[in-house]
């Protein structure tokens, strides 16, 4: 039993590795960047970088728009050269600038304005940026505009009918037959119902002529996710959808040609892929930022796209791309002189977990964009309550301590418990090895012999595998929680100037191989940490192979971001001061003081083995 005990704990633990090591990781610098501009000034387009003119009031529905930035392949969507002539109209709260375009009466690109209370920009460009991060910098198109629908897409210019503090609304009249008009309203920086990076849009059809008017299926783009930095190779560049029961999200990768790994999950280039409704909500985002559609009728589909952000890259180069979406909606023919309209709550802003689980703003699903999966449960629980401590101490560092801390307390007379039952188990080896000798012909008098051992002693058998399953679980959480909480980005702890990414201090001369702190103190952690706690098996191959662990873990973690490492240095270093204390504490139930030749019942152990 003691030999399975340690299999079980090793097999958890392997079980642990293959997460981590199948998961997509923070990758290397990339060698050429993706970097979104920095947010345009008021009147200007970030693409272009030229000056907004405003055209006459007698100015035609379309003007000329430069050509696309990139050639006309089909595998990928290309990145579009917005009009020079592109007037620009802008609403603002304290969270968002969000810059309207005339050219497809559109969002052009919203900038995440918000700010902490020094001042400093909660989500900048890059790190020490004084401009914030803007999302659909570079785009496909603008967002909701409609997608290749020539005479009513991003190519058109609208009219302005109104603007106020909180409004923009445009109007266009498609073949003198078709009047559209674009309502947008900006949501307030407080509200009960209403949430401060969300947009309310309407989009109202009205037939001119006095005969039925079909419509085709139209697509509304959300967006295009580009990678947050030159560190980012946009792995986790996603489109996804509820259904109102289930979700998926599609990875940027399932459009691109792969071998998989040893030919699991390999795929084929594809061109597009499209996601049948009807679909509750559909969003598109990257590691830390997204874009949540959530139409009032469902939509009917959602199709997800390559696009090409730098044209000068080679095709075959995958880090040139980012990736857009857009949501499909059918619409019933207009009657005579009747109308319709596509109304919906449009999110672009951060991935906060608290924010899009408010039920009152977002559907009871929507905190699902944060993609937490199978332990989404621990990693909820552990964004609450770092959040709750960054209250208390605005660092996201401490918070992340102060978290670990307060778990090891609430598990701790689990813990008592779990290694009290190790120790014991331990100092009945012998015990044991001699119930084995006595009943080595006779399985089942030996597992009796075994049970009464342990009922005697008060030993679990398997509670030596409780101290590695109580972590295992908030561990694998505390990744899956990383790998999208906009908090992190960029937030600091004494030497680690971003927590979301590695605490590289410097580079070994001559060899460029990265100085990360808190992975080797989290390997010193480790080892210390196995000298104290007691193994109840006493196994030297097994024991020897133990020992090899903390080098494996400094494998996985040295390329990990200096959250997780602070996360299981914290926890390391708490065990410690943990099993100090456990280890002076008095065992009443401790059998060693019992003789090795005592059984069950304190009785001698004699070989009765019949001789052969």
């Amino acid at each position: 039993m003691d030999k399975k005990n340690t299999v079980i704990g090793v097999l958890l633990i392997a079980g642990a590795f293959a997460a981590l090591i199948l998961s997509p990781k923070p990758p290397p610098p990339a060698p050429k960047p993706i970097v979104a501009p920095a947010a345009a000034p008021a009147g200007a387009n970030p693409a272009t970088a030229t000056s907004a003119a405003t055209p006459d009031a007698g100015a035609p529905a379309t003007a000329p728009v430069a050509p696309s930035a990139a050639g006309n392949n089909p595998a990928f969507a290309a990145v579009a050269a917005d009009s020079t002539a592109a007037t620009i109209t802008t609403l603002s709260n304290d969270f968002v600038a969000v810059r309207f375009t005339d050219f497809g009466g559109a969002v052009r690109d919203v900038a995440l304005e918000k700010r902490d209370v020094r001042g400093n920009l909660v989500y900048p460009a890059e790190f020490g940026d004084k401009s914030p991060y803007v999302f659909n910098a570079l785009h496909a198109d603008p967002m909701l505009a409609f997608v290749d629908f020539p005479g009513l897409d991003r190519h058109v210019r609208y009219t302005l009918v109104s603007k106020s503090a909180t409004e923009v609304v445009y109007r266009a009249v498609l073949d003198g037959h078709l009047e559209v008009t674009r309502r947008y309203t900006l949501a307030p920086n407080q509200g009960e119902t209403t949430d401060p990076y969300q947009l309310r849009h309407e989009t109202t059809f009205r037939n001119l002529t006095a005969q039925v008017a079909p419509i085709p299926r139209i697509a509304l783009s959300i967006g295009t996710a580009a990678p947050t930095s030159i560190h980012d190779l946009g792995d986790q560049l996603t489109s996804g959808y509820s259904t109102g029961k289930d979700q998926a999200f599609t990875a940027r990768a399932k459009l691109e040609q792969s071998n998989g790994l040893f030919g699991l999950g390999a795929n084929e280039q594809k061109s597009a892929i499209l996601s049948p409704g009807p679909l509750a909500w559909a969003t598109l985002g990257n590691q830390f930022f997204t874009t949540v559609l959530t139409p009032d009728e469902p939509a009917s589909g959602l199709i997800t796209r390559r696009v090409k952000l730098i044209p000068a890259m080679p095709d075959e180069d995958r880090n040139a791309y980012g990736l857009t979406a857009a949501a499909q909606f059918d619409v019933k023919p207009l009657a005579a002189n009747g109308e319709t309209k596509i109304t919906a709550n449009f999110y672009v802003g951060p991935k906060e977990y608290r924010r899009l689980a408010n039920s009152a703003v977002f559907k009871a699903d929507q905190d699902k964009v944060m993609q937490y999966g199978f332990f989404k449960f621990f990693s909820a629980l552990l964004v609450t309550l770092m959040t709750w401590m960054h209250g208390l101490i605005p660092n996201w560092g401490v918070a992340i301590v102060l978290s670990t801390l307060l778990l090891k307390v609430v598990f701790l007379p689990l813990t008592i418990k779990a290694t009290r039952s190790m120790k014991r188990m331990a100092k009945l080896q012998p015990l044991m090895q001699a119930i084995r000798e006595k009943f080595k012909d006779n399985p089942a008098k030996q597992q009796s012999a075994m049970m009464e051992l342990y009922k005697e002693h008060k030993v679990n058998p398997m509670g030596g595998c409780l101290p590695m399953l109580i972590p295992l679980p908030f561990f694998i959480g505390f990744f899956s929680m990383l790998r999208s909480t906009a908090e992190l980005r960029y937030a600091p702890f004494l030497w680690a100037g971003d927590l979301s990414a590695t605490d590289t201090v410097g580079h070994i001369p001559g060899l460029g191989i990265a100085i990360n702190i808190l992975p080797l103190l989290f390997t010193a952690m480790t080892f210390i940490q196995m000298r104290l706690t007691p193994t109840p098996n006493a196994d030297p191959a097994q024991a020897k192979m133990m020992q090899f662990m903390p080098l494996i873990f400094l494998f996985i973690y040295y390329s990990m971001p200096a959250a997780l490492s602070l996360y299981s240095t914290a926890n390391a270093v708490f065990t410690i001061v943990q099993q100090l204390i456990i280890n002076k504490m008095k065992d009443d139930g401790d059998p060693s003081n019992h003789p090795v030749t005592a059984g069950p019942g304190g009785k001698p152990i004699k070989n009765v083995t019949p001789k052969k």
